[in-house]
């Protein structure tokens, strides 16, 4: 129905507040999602938002109007299950994940909601594994394949698939006998490795004299296949990486913290068809 598709348009842009943002994810013109907000506006008799120079804001009335577009959906989709043969799940879920995510474990993880829901259009975004738990948070994907800190935002819901250590890797011809402080090291940026890298280097009391900061694991693995440096990267990284062949793991002791990887989705979001679907089929693994 072109009103659902109305609602979820209205939610997505109520989480965002951001018309260019929301126009980007769920591609539509800023102009048809201009026209959705009047056409609703005029059904419901009140303004729902305030552009200002400040930006968009719920309006008193756009904040109810949020709640009663939750509970439609959230009904419809009841009234569909209890139905008997439910309609075809349509419609485009929009996954993040990073690439060794994608190539280790994306496939065989959404392979039984693809055989369930054929009519769903995927959509994988790429990016630094720092983020994901803020593109989720943010409402610009709907699921996140993600490291999971150890308290996760009470707006989103996780599920632990898998855990991976992490360690520390040198280049296969590089003599490291332990990590001290005139061992170069290089390191993420920003994100869980390099939060447990400086717990584990603060606990040994050791302040490397060099640091080189990356993002992304792709380009810490490339810089200490050069002799750069010691890098830190989870397990997983490291053995589905083509220049796997030219690093080797450092021992050390105690270990640093495992990865610990799993799905999130916000929790309000498990309201909507799309999402309720791909939560209930990878969770049942």
């Amino acid at each position: 129905m072109d009103s659902h598709r109305d609602l979820h348009l209205f939610l997505h842009l109520a989480r965002t507040l951001n018309f260019g943002r929301t126009s980007g994810d769920r591609h539509v013109s800023a102009a048809t999602l201009t026209r959705v907000v009047q056409r609703l506006e005029a059904q419901a008799g009140e303004r729902l938002l305030d552009r200002g120079p400040r930006g968009v804001a719920l309006t008193e009335a756009g904040h109810r109007f949020r709640r009663y577009a939750e509970d439609a959906l959230r009904l419809w989709d009841e009234y569909r299950r209890e139905g008997g043969e439910p309609a075809e799940l349509t419609g485009r879920l929009t996954v993040f994940a990073t690439v060794t995510a994608c190539q280790a474990l994306l496939p065989d993880l959404l392979a039984p909601f693809r055989a369930a829901y054929p009519g769903v259009e995927l959509e994988v975004r790429t990016g630094l594994a720092a983020e994901a738990i803020a593109r989720v948070d943010e409402g610009s994907v709907d699921l996140a394949v993600a490291a999971l800190p150890e308290r996760v935002p009470g707006a989103l819901v996780s599920r632990h698939l898998t855990s991976t250590p992490l360690v520390f890797i040198a280049a296969k011809d590089a003599a490291v006998p332990r990590i001290g402080a005139d061992t170069p090291l290089v390191l993420p940026r920003a994100g869980l490795a390099r939060t447990a890298a400086d717990r584990w280097l603060r606990r040994r009391g050791v302040t490397p004299a060099a640091v080189s900061e990356v993002d992304g694991h792709e380009a810490l693995l490339a810089m200490v296949a050069l002799g750069c440096g010691v890098g830190v990267v989870p397990r997983l990284v490291l053995d589905t990486s083509a220049l796997a062949g030219r690093l080797v793991p450092v021992p050390v002791r105690p270990a640093l913290t495992p990865f610990r990887i799993g799905l999130c989705v916000r929790r309000d979001q498990l309201r909507t068809p799309l999402v309720a679907a791909v939560w209930s089929v990878l969770t049942r693994r």
